[in-house]
């Protein structure tokens, strides 16, 4: 990798890993802590292989104060100012430094200070020898310190993944493919659809989960939808949607459950933020969605996709001019990853299925803020007059 590169979380390409690890000052950083401790390990295993020796040190950065903070940047000088007696170069690894950022530690005169005396030390030591390598959380990049690893080294900015980016799936998906292929483990579509459905914005449970996988599925090369089903938790994120996705699969003893599980939380105030009403406006954007992308689907706008990325490139290629301005009736101001998945279930209903459960969702909504009715029984209902209902001969 080029000095001062900052790649993505997933996707890095085999030459950066390289020119990464042969740098004489890598600084590996960013608020997705699973993949900071990753890339560091990896970085300081290839560079003790390639250097060999026993001389490697690998010192604690993580400080509960400023008088702990500048005993770690001590140690550290000291750790690169002492020769190798067992090789001729080695591997200094400053290891979960936490305060480089905007923690309470780092706002300390006396860290800051230091911090900078330590940017004008490596700026004119002799690196023959040593390589220093400094994983860290999220980095104030104005300070002396980041600014000198950009200047003379190599900087990997790891960002975490968040609901809010709409990239989130796409990066997921390509990361659980990464590590089910190192596994010896491939996975259909659906499969990796569902997945990253379950598991949402989390690299971290994300590669727990697949490492259930390769060990739930054994000699089998391949990874089904019923193993992920199997085996693969729901996070809070999948729980979340986990009312609209009953809806959406048209599953009427499943929305029935996800539906007692919801009122239950409300009950008991697990979830202070969660509401009755809220219920029945996720499912009447659920449905919503499932009528624009049976209008998409149906006008040619939009084809069948089986994979993620081929169709969230189809729906970068839809005009925004085309669509509604009021970005209730936008199909493309929704996530990508909910219409994706909407897409899949738009063929369980027929339009007039969707409009009829339209009107059934507005009715309900009448009744829950205008009448003294028992919520749970108007939500059920409604429930089951929408997905209850049989479908019509064509």
């Amino acid at each position: 990798m080029a000095a001062r590169s900052q790649p993505s979380a997933a996707g890095r390409s085999p030459k950066s890993a390289e020119a990464g690890a042969r740098a004489p000052m890598t600084l590996v950083c960013g608020d997705d802590d699973f993949s900071v401790k990753q890339r560091a390990r990896s970085l300081y295993e290839q560079g003790c292989a390639e250097l060999g020796g026993m001389d490697h040190e690998v010192v604690d950065a993580s400080a509960a104060n400023s008088g702990e903070a500048l005993q770690r940047i001590a140690r550290l000088i000291e750790a690169l100012n002492t020769l190798p007696f067992f090789g001729v170069a080695k591997v200094v690894w400053f290891q979960n430094c936490n305060f480089l950022g905007e923690e309470r530690t780092a706002g300390s005169a006396a860290v800051t200070t230091a911090l900078g005396e330590l940017a004008e030390t490596l700026k004119g030591f002799r690196w023959d020898g040593v390589r220093l390598l400094v994983s860290a959380g999220k980095p104030d990049k104005r300070r002396a310190f980041f600014k000198a690893f950009e200047k003379l080294g190599t900087v990997e900015v790891f960002e975490a993944l968040s609901q809010d980016d709409k990239d989130w799936a796409g990066k997921a998906e390509s990361e659980a493919l990464r590590t089910l292929r190192a596994a010896g483990k491939e996975i259909d579509d659906e499969a990796l659809a569902e997945l990253v459905n379950r598991v949402g914005p989390n690299l971290r449970m994300l590669a727990s989960e697949c490492e259930k996988l390769a060990l739930y599925t054994g000699d089998r090369a391949s990874v089904t939808l019923g193993d992920v089903q199997a085996c693969v938790s729901r996070q809070k994120l999948a729980r979340a949607f986990a009312l609209a996705e009953a809806l959406g699969d048209r599953n009427l003893a499943k929305l029935l459950k996800t539906l007692d599980e919801e009122l239950w939380e409300i009950r008991v105030g697990t979830d202070k933020r969660k509401s009755e009403i809220g219920l029945l406006y996720g499912l009447i954007s659920k449905v919503r969605s499932l009528l624009m992308l049976k209008e998409l689907l149906s006008n040619g706008s939009l084809k069948p996709a089986r994979d993620y990325n081929t169709f969230k490139s189809q729906l970068d290629r839809i005009p925004a001019s085309s669509m509604p301005a009021d970005r209730r009736f936008n199909p493309l101001a929704s996530h990508p990853f909910v219409l994706f998945q909407a897409m899949k279930q738009a063929a369980n209903y027929r339009t007039d299925e969707l409009v009829e459960a339209m009107g059934v969702l507005l009715e309900a909504n009448r009744r829950l803020v205008s009448a003294d009715l028992d919520e749970a029984l108007v939500l059920q209902q409604a429930a089951f007059r929408i997905v209850g209902l049989r479908r019509k001969p064509a």
